[in-house]
């Protein structure tokens, strides 16, 4: 009677999975730039809502935080 070894293999590699954390951190703090603007008082309008961090960089953050996690999914470490 023969034990057989099972070997668990990862779905990626230690190298995907690197990658695919700094996507999430780069999506995350894309998020974090884009929080803030609003105003307590809902008469009075903030125009802060529209600066260059909200509607530029942190929409771009995200994007690339999502390339990042795309290429980590899609990278094939056996080449």
């Amino acid at each position: 009677m023969k034990k057989e070894e099972q070997k668990h293999e990862f779905l990626f590699e230690k190298v995907n999975y690197k990658i695919l954390l700094i996507g999430i951190a780069v999506i995350a703090l894309g998020f974090i730039l884009m929080s803030g603007g609003g105003s307590d008082d809902p008469n009075v309008f903030n125009e802060e809502i529209f600066n260059f961090r909200r509607i530029r960089l942190a929409p771009t953050t995200v994007l690339i935080g999502f390339g990042i996690t795309i290429y980590a999914i899609l990278k094939n470490p056996k080449k």
